[in-house]
């Protein structure tokens, strides 16, 4: 692999502490949550560090008074299996009771503050019953995103049939905590002009791959590159909340990228690479030599393609700038939203506070057709129309009319005239992999980027992750698939830099994705692609329901609303390797009047 893939000599680590946050408030609006964050001193090199252990005090000598400890119940009082949240003073803990054992755990999930408790227990971990996320109850470290922090672990002791945990009040406090990582022992002098590992991309995927890296002791240079003028944010916040700033966005504070000697390069673009060369050349003529690269580019938004195409107030939203002034544009003003999947229907949901009118044009007869099917999404429409959103489907856009250069209207194919003053287009995306097209590096007629299970493409150090890939699935026969998810953006670059590092490792994630419309969320897991008939348990109207999308047998995706934890149970029953049958689903809406759900995890009958 070469002499600088090797572990670093001790050196001293950086550990980021972010100081405490008030609570969250909706998970949907919540950002990454972040706190003001101050980098730390500790010593050696040691992969994985407790609170209790390595946490520096406020003053010079810690004492007892840095820690608290209570007796939190009778070892009798949980059954195996079970979680409870517990009180000690400075805050609460998650005490799991797991094969006869203890374990004390921080109880939010770090992503975006989801209560622990009310997840999955499975398989020695713990799955947040919001977005998916996965922490090992021995460590507390993520294994399964999306997120980019740890828990904290507490010690647990049993005296006299008591179970006591003793935790240090800031970890309480902080509710997440940083892998620490190794420090960059050849930061570049100015800007040379060869780095380790060039990542193209700075999303979910390209940073996840950067933080690996670096938590597996890898101290060479990193050199992130995007397009953006920012450092990675959240960017399916965006179309959530469109006025939410930059900084609110930030997946990690400056100082961050500052301590783990990870450069970001902003606005870079990167026109052509030379992989026998092992060489990126960028728009500005600048070159950097690399040992291994990572793709992860992305995609760009599909514009449309009709008369009047060049009309002002059009917008794709791609970036924070994007979205705030479409708000800023939309008050009290008239907005047609074209398109009805995720990005459509977020920024439709989002405007109708605060616009005068929003209307929905789109193709299918229904929204999120394709992925939730007929009745789902006619009840998802319902929600919509009850929130005075007008629809005009199975029509398209055929001319876009302005007045003075700024758009005026919006003319349809079934000759309709809607009134608009904005206009947001979600009509997909396609893969940003033009750059690539001269370079050896296969690209799929579509323009994605096929790797293997490790993420790897047809030229030997160069890997893909993201958007802009085809992977094989691993518990659909390895179907080679593209799946534009944030969480699966974790996974990949995750697998990509452990595979830099020649640790062998294999993408087997189960896709997790969510939407939040009206304050109401939806959860989604599996690959329903193909899908022939769904079976749905709950009520429609309600808004409170379960849907199994099933292929022959086998149920191959499930969504939810106000169900929870019902998809991170189904996602970790797929992950466990296990199948679920269409008869066991039947079975349940059948006589599932309780919403017991102890088939699913292999308990009860």
């Amino acid at each position: 692999m070469g002499g600088c893939f090797s572990k670093p000599k001790p050196v001293e680590l950086k550990i980021e502490v972010v100081l405490p946050e008030k609570d969250r408030g909706k998970e949907e609006l919540s950002a990454s949550g972040k706190g003001s964050p101050r980098a730390y001193q500790g010593n050696g090199t040691a992969r994985h560090f407790h609170a209790e252990e390595r946490l520096p005090a406020p003053h010079p000598y810690p004492g007892a008074q840095d820690f608290v400890e209570a007796a939190v119940c009778h070892v009798k009082d949980l059954e195996n299996g079970q979680m409870r949240e517990v009180e000690l003073g400075w805050g609460k803990v998650l005490l799991v009771k797991d094969n006869g054992e203890f374990h004390a755990l921080g109880h939010k999930c770090p992503h975006y503050g989801a209560p622990l408790v009310k997840g999955v227990l499975s398989r020695g971990r713990v799955r947040c019953p919001w977005h998916g996320a996965c922490f090992n109850i021995s460590t507390g470290d993520l294994e399964d995103f999306p997120g980019l922090d740890s828990l904290h672990k507490f010690q647990v002791k049993i005296e006299k049939e008591k179970v006591y945990v003793r935790a240090s009040k800031q970890a309480l406090q902080l509710q997440r905590r940083t892998k620490v990582m190794a420090t960059c022992i050849s930061p570049s002098a100015g800007h040379s002009g060869s780095t380790n590992v060039l990542i193209v991309g700075a999303g979910a995927a390209g940073l996840v791959c950067a933080e690996t890296l670096r938590q597996e002791g890898f101290s060479d240079r990193i050199v992130l590159c995007t397009l953006d003028r920012h450092l990675p944010y959240d960017r399916p916040k965006l179309s959530k909340s469109l006025d939410t700033q930059p900084e609110q966005l930030a997946l990690r504070p400056k100082e961050f990228f500052r301590a783990h000697g990870i450069e970001v390069l902003t606005e870079a673009q990167v026109v052509t690479v030379d992989v026998r060369n092992k060489k990126a050349v960028f728009k500005d003529g600048f070159k950097l030599e690399y040992s291994k690269l990572l793709l992860a580019p992305g995609s760009s938004p599909k514009t449309l393609s009709c008369k009047g195409k060049e009309v002002e107030n059009v917008f794709t939203i791609r970036t924070p700038e994007d979205a705030n002034r479409v708000v800023r544009l939309a008050r009290g003003r008239n907005v047609v939203v074209v398109g009805a999947g995720f990005l459509g229907m977020e920024v439709a949901a989002y405007l109708t506070e605060k616009a005068h009118s929003v209307s929905v044009v789109e193709l299918e007869e229904t929204p999120f057709r394709r992925l939730l099917g007929e009745r789902v999404g006619r009840a998802l429409m319902k929600m919509f129309e009850n929130n005075r959103v007008k629809f005009y489907m199975q029509t398209e856009v055929s001319e876009l009319r302005a007045q003075e250069g700024k758009l005026k209207e919006v003319v349809l194919k079934s000759s309709k005239v809607v009134r608009a003053d904005v206009c947001v287009v979600g009509i997909g995306a396609v893969p940003a992999t033009g750059f690539l097209r001269q370079s050896g590096i296969s690209l799929d007629s579509r323009g994605f980027i096929p790797v293997n299970k490790m993420m790897q493409t047809n030229v030997p150090g160069v890997f893909a992750a993201g958007d802009a890939v085809t992977f094989p699935l691993a518990w659909r026969n390895n179907r080679k698939v593209n799946i534009p998810h944030w969480q699966m953006a974790h996974a990949q670059g995750r697998v990509a830099a452990q595979n830099m590092l020649a640790q062998e490792a294999e993408i087997s994630t189960v896709p997790y994705l969510w939407t939040a419309m009206f304050g109401k969320s939806l959860r989604y897991a599996g690959y329903g692609e193909g899908f022939d008939d769904v079976v749905i348990q709950g009520d429609l109207h309600e808004l409170k329901f379960v849907a199994f999308y099933t292929k022959g047998d086998e149920v191959i995706s499930v969504a939810s609303m106000n169900y929870d934890p019902i998809v991170s149970k189904v996602a970790e029953v797929l992950a466990s390797g296990r199948s679920i049958r269409k008869r066991e689903v039947e079975l349940f809406v059948l006589h599932s009047k309780t919403g017991d759900m102890s088939w699913l995890t292999g308990k009860g009958s």
